[in-house]
């Protein structure tokens, strides 16, 4: 040992015998070869636990670096650091010496205590990871269940120089096992969580597997290059494709086939035989503690009868170390086979297994035993904390760690150490053997967990840095539902208090899931309240995964009055309003419908496509249940269920005729089906990848169906032929999906080389290729680096416009010029496919969060929709609020915001309108810069004789409602005294008015893209002030409410205040990093709100020009801003406390301390301005999308 490390050690020494525990640091220190284990004997054998600690320390003294490193680390991983800093200077220089860190930080499992070498494999997996060469492959180690394949791939990285060789960006270890999508989603969470662990890449976790995917990427290119990702114990060919991202992948598995699915290098390493026979005989004479020349000849037996499994091997060992003079009793036992009944079915060839189990748990202690047959609720690869044992069995820590010790040194349990805290699992054989073995009493099992969950714990006590809080996330509704504990269930699962917590901490896919998993239970108390809960959860899904997390109970007031979802929101929202929150009612909401006019769940897992039939009366569908479906498009009643493929159904298609439905799946087959019957009509398997889509041709008399397949190819077929008629080249990644043009001509195929193409149907020549990637480019992402899969596409009937789903959203686009026409949004997972009914006036999409959705084209298209334009004007009058919009089929309408009541007055070309203020007239401007008065009373329209040459922009009533002033794009300024036909023109400003305000006396403030703010006289025309205020566009300007001051802002990122007496500012405001957009003085005339395009609003002191308060700090995540994108508006209340500011949704603030009070999520974007009611009570906005809010303060 080095000097340095060696005075270090001797230096602490007294701190170190006082302080550690020596038992588990010895583990730790044998696991990786630090301690030899006759030294831990050595150890063990004095008397006192400080005396313990003297002779550890000297015997590390004795030995190398190695052991000092060793030492060192295990302090670390046992929650010594403080005593493993005083260490830190004396740490030796070994190039090597940082690997042990990497393993433990990758989660790579420690060498089980009794351990034997078996080179020759651990070589040629090391050699078959050489072979990746630094590039993206796959090494799978493949063999039987507990023949110690997941040891063998722990032990190939615990080599030094090949780590550093191979992977210097380390090695991350992920336990996969048998999962659903929600399991997945899970494990590529905490992973991504792992690897980010500073969170430079996000603030949240990945809402579904693809944005898993992607981010897991990213985080693997950028900051783990050069490392290995391990999965261990892997059985579906899904959760590769869920890893296929250009990594370097080690995997364990039962079966070699599942890399069948994936692209690229492949080498394969079997482990069919498990032990031979001279290493069995070794593990043995490790446990008892002989020479392996020592052993009885029933030794030899045993091994025999064990069949190679190291886990049975191990089961066995750990009995004769404790009883070592049963040799001959343990192999009868194992001959007889008594116990080989005990599991009704297998997958697994291991008898022996079920006889040594038997035989470890039959030899228990009594008074253990039962804890022992508790373990049968534990599910397959998940860690349970010890903290959750000990509120099933109702004991302190340290007695339940001596319970389960026993467990593991009889090799029934499995243990790994994080910190001080531990977590254990079974091997998944040994879950199979429990949960046969006590299949009668796993009900009264979870029923018993729960009943000590209830007694010991609260849901709102649980904390997130409770070692066992993310289990009781997790799995508690699991429990639930295996206890058939229904009620439970219900109030678990139907209440907000649990989704608010589950979702902040997990997101909501996995809480959808349980929806889904559990539903038979759920819908037993009530099929509407499980729908309500769930249609919440999916609308609201991308609002729930996002930082800071939303208010769920405004959320939750955002719902239908007549959902349980809104029921349980008000009920909160009105007690917590007794303790000073603040919530908003969103009182017009009854009128707005919703996009989607049909939701159903045909599947038990995700939908991957639905398609219409010709008739448009039936949909059919298929996913990853491996059915094909049915039903009426009108109600959603089921007529037909297919069994249709051994594997997930990807893509069905209804020919021109509806006679046959065509079906295509990872199982590598397309199968044609009688539309009617369900009866097989034909089957094609010339594709050697997963076949992705399917489409017939649009005329009956010329039936081709197109596929396209993983293997790169499309392929058209003849229903009278047996092979494929063309095949069509020029991909260079998956075909995912394929659409034949209306007129047959063309076909258009997308791809996961992010473009879309289309194909001469007749020549099968490439005729157009556009790279769709493009579209999704931004600054924070290098195009080589992002990955933009485009998932499917729908022509229009002209075949003019197509329909494209890339990433999570869905996108109209015009063929010719490239044009985005229109999007929306619902699905809260992955969508998989668009399509367009025969008349195109609806469309379907559907989506990994098994919903279809059935859309009608007007409301989403903006091209058609009937939607308000965001140029609207507001009238508050006592209780009404009174709204004047223009929608954009030129209807002029007058919206009564209490009842809901809408006149529709006139059509015309209307870009800007105005209310009087006390409800007599109304005003308008047109595109052609015609300007119109309507008197409400009796209809009449009076009309300006002299309008302006372009667009009216603004437009007002004075407050005798006697004079209606314009502004417009020609730069002049129109005052028209309309009863006696008198015009004054304000005509100074050098480009566009921006816009105007009135002032006192006769007075007009009016800013201008020049720069310059002017005061005029609106009687004479004259300017009375010119202030020269910026060198760029002047955006925004405000009037104090005591008339003696006014703020200007700028795309020059300042703001100013200025005095109407002088002409120089009074303060320049600096510190924006983007346009200043809007600013408001408070109703004191103290304090002034700015607001910019990074979403940054600012409180200034008017005096002395001073920053107060900054609220909303650009996001890390994405550089998105925390407003949702720009600050368009701002306004105080009466009493100068509070804040509201329009951006990308509404945002409500206590100025007093700078916090946010409140955030209310439109469904569109971009609001442009926020009507408020003199009493801040409330509030009237639209939408991007067209959409009126009327909110008013929950009282």
């Amino acid at each position: 040992m080095d000097a340095k490390a060696r005075n270090c050690l001797r230096q602490h020494r007294e701190a170190l015998e006082r302080d550690i525990k020596t038992s588990y640091i010895m583990d730790h220190m044998i696991s990786n070869g630090g301690l030899t284990v006759s030294e831990e004997e050595k150890v063990k054998n004095e008397p006192t636990q400080r005396q313990r600690a003297a002779m550890l320390i000297k015997t590390i003294l004795e030995k190398d670096n190695y052991s000092y490193i060793s030492f060192y680390n295990a302090l670390l991983h046992e929650g010594y650091k403080d005593l493993a800093d005083l260490l830190h200077a004396g740490i030796p220089v070994i190039s090597s010496s940082n690997v042990r860190t990497v393993l433990c930080e990758g989660g790579v499992p420690q060498r089980p205590v009794v351990f034997v070498t078996r080179r020759k494999l651990v070589n040629a997996i090391q050699q078959k990871l050489f072979k990746l060469s630094g590039e993206p492959g796959w090494v799978t180690i493949y063999g039987m269940a507990g023949c110690g394949k997941s040891v063998l791939a722990a032990e190939a990285v615990r080599d030094h120089s090949f780590l550093e060789v191979c992977f210097p960006g380390g090695v991350h270890w992920v336990s996969v096992g048998k999962q659903d999508k929600s399991g997945l989603l899970m494990k590529l969470q905490n992973l991504c969580t792992r690897l980010d662990q500073d969170e430079n890449f996000s603030q949240r976790l990945p809402l579904n597997i693809e944005e898993a995917k992607d981010r897991l990427r990213i985080l693997m290119l950028r900051k783990h290059p050069r490392s290995l990702l391990i999965l261990d114990d892997v059985w579906d060919p899904l959760v590769l494709k869920a890893f296929d991202n250009q990594c370097q992948i080690l995997l364990t598995t039962r079966d070699k086939s599942v890399t069948d699915s994936v692209m690229g290098p492949k080498y394969v390493v079997p482990v069919e035989s498990g032990l031979g026979k001279e290493k069995g005989l070794e593990i043995l004479s490790l446990f008892v503690n002989m020479k392996k020349a020592d052993l009885p000849e029933q030794a030899h037996s045993i091994i025999k009868e064990c069949k190679g499994s190291p886990l049975v091997v191990s089961l066995i060992g750990a009995l004769l170390r404790d009883f070592p003079n049963r040799w001959e009793y343990y192999l009868r036992q194992l001959q007889n086979k008594q116990f080989k009944k005990i599991r009704k079915s297998s997958s697994y060839d291991y008898e022996a297994l079920d006889e040594a189990m038997s035989i470890s748990v039959e030899m228990l202690r009594e008074d253990i035993k039962d804890y022992y047959t508790d373990l049968s609720i534990l599910q397959k690869d998940v860690k349970v904390p010890t903290k959750v044992l000990c509120i099933l069995w109702d004991m302190e820590t340290e007695e339940v760690e001596d319970i389960l010790q026993e467990f593991v040194n009889k090799s029934l349990l499995f243990c790994d150490r994080n910190g001080k805290s531990f977590l254990y699992y079974l091997h998944d054989l040994q879950v199979d053997f429990l949960t046969e073995k006590n299949h009668s009493q796993l009900q009264d099992l979870h029923k018993k967990l729960i009943t000590q969950f209830q007694r010991h714990l609260q849901l709102h006590c649980l904390s997130p840095d409770q070692e066992d809080c993310m289990y009781w996330y997790n799995f508690l509704a699991y429990h639930m539902a295996s206890a058939k504990m229904h009620k439970e269930l219900c109030a678990l699962m139907f209440s907000l208090d649990w989704i608010k917590a589950k979702t902040e901490l997990v997101g909501p896919a996995h809480l959808i899931h349980e929806f889904v998993e559990y539903r038979h239970m759920l819908d037993e108390k009530d099929g509407t309240v499980c729908e309500n809960f769930q249609e919440f959860l999916s609308l609201n899904g991308h609002l729930l995964g996002r930082q800071p997390f939303p208010n769920i109970v405004q959320l939750g007031l955002c719902e239908l009055e007549t959902s349980e979802v809104y029921q349980q929101a008000k009920l909160k929202a009105k007690q917590e309003v007794d303790n000073g929150m603040l919530y908003m009612e969103w009182i017009n909401k009854e009128n707005i419908k919703n996009l989607s006019r049909l939701v159903v769940r045909p599947h038990t897992d995700a939908v991957y496509h639905a398609c219409f039939s010709e008739d448009g009366q039936r949909i059919a569908s298929c996913g990853a249940d491996k059915n094909l479906q049915v039903f009426k498009a009108e109600t959603g009643e089921k007529l037909l269920e297919i069994k249709a493929h051994e594997d997930e159904v990807l893509c069905c298609a209804f020919s021109a005729d509806d006679r046959y439905i065509a079906s295509c799946s990872v199982d590598k087959k397309v199968k044609i089906w009688n539309s009617m019957s369900g009866e097989l009509v034909n089957t094609y398997d010339e594709h050697s990848e997963q076949v992705n889509c399917c489409h017939f041709t649009n005329n009956s008399n010329h039936l081709l169906l197109a596929t396209g397949s993983n293997d790169c190819f499309l392929k058209l077929w003849a229903l009278n032929q047996k092979e494929c008629r063309n095949t069509m080249f020029g991909h260079t990644n998956s075909v995912n999906h394929c659409r034949f043009s209306p007129d047959d001509k063309l076909l258009a195929s997308c791809s996961a080389d992010g473009t879309l193409k289309l194909w001469d149907v007749k020549s099968a020549n490439e005729r157009k290729s556009i790279n769709v990637k493009q579209f999704f480019l931004n600054s924070e992402e290098p195009q080589e680096d992002m990955e933009v899969i485009v998932k499917c596409c729908s022509w229009s009937a002209d075949g003019a416009r197509i329909m494209v789903a890339a990433k999570n959203k869905v996108f109209l686009w015009n063929m010719d010029s490239c044009l985005k026409v229109a999007d929306c949004r619902g699905h809260l997972s992955w969508v998989h496919c668009v399509m367009f009914s025969p008349d195109g006036s609806s469309f379907l999409t559907s989506s990994d969060d098994q919903t279809i959705r059935l859309w009608e084209t007007k409301k989403v298209c903006k091209n058609s929709a009937i939607v308000l334009k965001q140029e609207i004007d507001v009238v508050f009058q006592e209780n009404e609020v009174m709204v004047l919009a223009v929608d954009d089929i030129k209807r002029l309408q007058l919206i009564n915001g209490n009842t809901g009541q809408i006149d529709y007055l006139t059509e015309a070309q209307v870009s800007c309108c105005c209310l009087s203020p006390h409800l007599q007239y109304l005003a308008f401007g047109g595109e052609d810069g015609a300007i119109q008065i309507l008197e409400l009373l009796n209809n009449r329209i009076f009309q300006s004789r002299i309008g302006h040459k372009n667009t009216v922009r603004h437009i007002q009533f004075t407050a005798d409602a006697k004079t209606l002033i314009s502004s417009s794009d020609d730069s002049a300024i129109q005052v028209w005294n309309w009863q006696s036909e008198e015009y004054v023109f304000l005509q100074a400003h050098q480009e566009t008015v921006k816009d105007f305000r009135l002032l006192e006396n006769s007075r007009l403030l009016s800013w201008s893209f020049d720069g310059t703010v002017k005061v005029w006289n609106i009687i004479t025309g004259r300017i009375e002030k010119d202030f020269f205020c910026h060198q760029d566009t002047v955006l925004s300007c405000d009037i104090s409410p005591d008339a003696t001051k006014y703020s200007s802002t700028s795309a020059d990122k300042t703001a100013k205040i200025w005095s109407f007496e002088l002409l120089s500012p009074l303060h320049e405001l600096r510190g924006h990093k983007g346009c200043v957009r809007c600013s408001a003085f408070s109703v004191d005339s103290t304090l002034l709100a700015t607001g910019d395009d990074n979403g940054e609003i600012r409180i200034w002191n008017v005096s002395h020009g001073e920053l107060l308060h900054l609220f909303a700090p650009i996001s890390v995540e994405g550089g998105a801003a925390t407003h949702g994108g720009w600050v368009t508006d701002l306004c105080f209340s009466p009493d100068s406390k509070m804040l509201v500011s329009a951006g990308g949704y509404l945002k409500w603030w206590n100025v007093v301390t700078g916090e946010s009070s409140q955030t209310f999520y439109t469904n569109g974007t971009n609001l442009k301005k926020i009507h408020v009611s003199p009493d801040f009570k409330t509030y009237v906005t639209v939408d991007n999308l067209g959409i009126l809010y009327i909110l008013k303060i929950l009282e």
